[in-house]
């Protein structure tokens, strides 16, 4: 069912087209990703289709009385308001019923009060929305109901309008960048709950992993054209490059008719026919494609890196405190050359402080840091560099110089420079305030890294670039022969760069993991599996204490028993068997959905069998 239409939309910026004549729809169930550069319009589009902002051209058709709640990349509150009464603010009714209900409980004696509030409960069928509003505040770390959104931080504001977006339970929910300043844990949740979730979605986002596992559509904005790819981000890369593919093989085919046409207008003689009018015509068509040059830019990041010396970065016994508060505690170790470290932690455990310790932005409660004389550092930090709005793109890296040394003694000019990171020769002329919110981060990356650093500290780098410039700087940091530090949300980014992880897990505690983000979730999960088996072990032995002795089988339930342990072995096998298929086949994007669902319904089936059979063993053994 068809929920929302767009219809041909175009929006232009200070007389120059961002995006023109756009189409496409949304049906229910939908999970779709808009993805594109910076500086196409991705999110204006979204503010478009929530109704925050009008296009210049066209029009979004929705279903009567449909519901649409948009979570924008940098939400805005009443600095006075509370967190309760943001989210009272919602849409949704059903929160001032729950609302009133937490209140009445707080006062038991008013027995009138609370009856009603009990009622209303009832009337609304509140008690499950209420257990969901509980988790998603819990979730998201916003029970602290009474604070103002004056004390809260940039990321602990993007939470609650993600919770208020979420509570409003609408029919499409429109995302831009939800994953950003949320810790790796709120973004595991967020996304097991969109992929078990029935709500429709629309969302910008550059998280991969969470496109790879949340959506099941995937629209690419590319030259002006919009693509359709009816799966999730894998199966959106392999039809993309079948895609560039055939347009490579289609642009020579138009090449060679050009030069064709070509040849025949040439030896055209003045007098000219009808029929020659019209070839002429098909010509310039012909020309037109065939001139046309697709505005991709691949970085090649060359930068010629100083040589590390033997010492580069020790700590020594190092702590740090603000107050009581211990954000690193008794902290030792040496810093290696081609060290490619992540870093990963709850929001709040010091990972921003730790960097500013390496740098020296901070001093040391404790202890010490020793600094190598050869350490040149390159420092992205969260906060961005301070921009002259009025200045222009390429005023700003000629600060830095005309000519940027790159390896094998080479050079490229501040203008070469800027192409290779997807600014064109207009955009370079283009004042900064024109800039999108990736295209200055980009710009601010750029300013980093050709300062020739030969220690990178890069802090949330993923933040607000697009897929594209992700995969350039992916590219360049695999390169990157110094020594890497990254602190990042985008799992992805760094599974595919880091080697070696600091846990920063509270309280000034760090943990040294030998591997990448993946290699840590699957060694916890198999502690925590370890840890079920115990547990299980564990409360068999309790169960059979508690049993009373003198509760027996019946004859009924010894032939239950007999046919609960074939069941058990027969979903152990069907498990096993299941999760094989996902190593052994090469299965489509439909087929890995159809195939989770099934595993996941052996594996509960399993759980309540497995109970059942618990129960009646130890009746047994009694």
């Amino acid at each position: 069912m068809n929920l929302l239409s767009v219809e041909n939309i175009s929006k232009t910026y200070r007389d120059q087209p961002v995006f023109e004549g756009l189409s496409f729809g949304i049906n229910q169930g939908q999970k779709i990703a808009l993805v594109a550069k910076n500086g196409s319009g991705k999110s204006t589009i979204l503010r478009i289709i929530s109704g925050n902002e009008s296009p210049d051209q066209g029009e979004i058709n929705q279903r009567k009385g449909i519901q649409i709640a948009y979570l924008p990349q940098s939400p805005h509150f009443d600095s006075n308001w509370s967190v309760e009464q943001c989210i009272l603010q919602s849409e949704n009714p059903i929160l001032k019923v729950i609302d009133r209900y937490e209140k009445a409980l707080l006062h038991p004696e008013e027995t009138a009060e609370y009856q009603a509030a009990f009622e209303e409960m009832e009337q609304h069928e509140a008690w499950d929305f209420e257990t969901q509003y509980k988790q998603i505040l819990t979730q998201l770390k916003l029970q602290t109901l009474e604070a103002k959104v004056n004390t809260l931080s940039g990321g602990q504001q993007k939470r609650l309008a993600l919770c208020i977006a979420l509570l409003e339970n609408p029919e499409v929910l429109v995302l831009d960048e939800p994953t950003n300043h949320l810790d790796l844990d709120m973004i595991e949740w967020l996304e097991n709950y969109f992929a078990k979730s029935k709500i429709t979605l629309l969302m910008v986002t550059h998280d991969r992993y969470f496109l790879e596992r949340v959506c099941n559509e995937i629209i690419e904005l590319d030259n002006g054209i919009l693509y359709s790819y009816k799966g999730n981000y894998s199966y959106y890369l392999r039809q993309r490059e079948a895609r560039m593919a055939r347009e490579k093989v289609e642009a020579h085919k138009t090449k060679q008719h050009f030069k064709q046409e070509l040849d025949w207008i040439q030896r055209q003689p003045k007098a000219r026919t009808t029929k020659s009018k019209s070839r002429i015509e098909d010509f310039k068509i012909i020309k037109a494609k065939a001139q046309k040059r697709r505005q991709e830019h691949k970085l090649q990041l060359e930068i010629n890196m100083e040589r590390l010396g033997a010492k580069i970065i020790e700590f020594h016994h190092a702590s740090k405190y603000y107050g009581d508060r211990c954000l690193l505690h008794d902290f030792t170790y040496t810093f290696q050359r081609n060290d490619r470290i992540g870093i990963v932690g709850k929001n709040g455990t010091g990972k921003s402080t730790f960097l500013n310790l390496i740098t020296g932005n901070e001093p040391l409660t404790k202890g010490k840091i020793v600094w190598g004389e050869t350490v040149k550092f390159g420092y992205y930090n969260q906060a961005g560099m301070t921009l002259n709005a009025h200045q222009k793109v390429i005023d700003v890296i000629r600060e830095y110089g005309d000519y940027i040394p790159l390896t094998k003694g080479r050079k490229i000019s501040a203008q070469q420079l800027l192409e290779r990171f997807l600014f064109d020769r207009q955009k370079q002329y283009d004042f900064v305030e024109k800039l999108s919110g990736g295209e200055q981060k980009r710009l601010y990356l750029c300013t980093i890294l050709i300062q020739n650093p030969n220690f990178l500290l890069l802090d949330e780098p993923t933040n607000d670039l697009d897929i594209i410039t992700l995969n350039v700087l992916e590219n360049f940091l695999l390169d990157f022969p110094g020594c890497l530090i990254v602190v990042s949300h985008d799992r992805y980014f760094m599974d595919k760069i880091i080697d070696h992880l600091f846990i920063f897990t509270g309280d000034g505690w760090i943990e040294d993991f030998p591997g990448n983000y993946s290699d840590y979730r699957s060694y916890n999960q198999s502690k925590a599996d370890e840890s079920l088996q115990i547990k299980t072990k564990v409360e068999k032995k309790q169960w059979k204490k508690n049993v009373k002795k003198d509760q027996k089988l019946s004859f009924e339930e010894q032939k239950e028993l007999k046919r609960l342990e074939k069941k058990i072995l027969a979903l152990e096998k069907s498990i096993e068997e299941c999760s094989a298929e996902f190593l052994t086949t090469n299965l489509d994007a439909e087929n890995i959905t159809k195939r989770s669902i099934e595993l996941n319904a052996l594996k509960i089936d399993l759980e309540q069998i497995t109970e059942r059979w618990f129960a009646l063993s130890a009746l047994a053994d009694s």
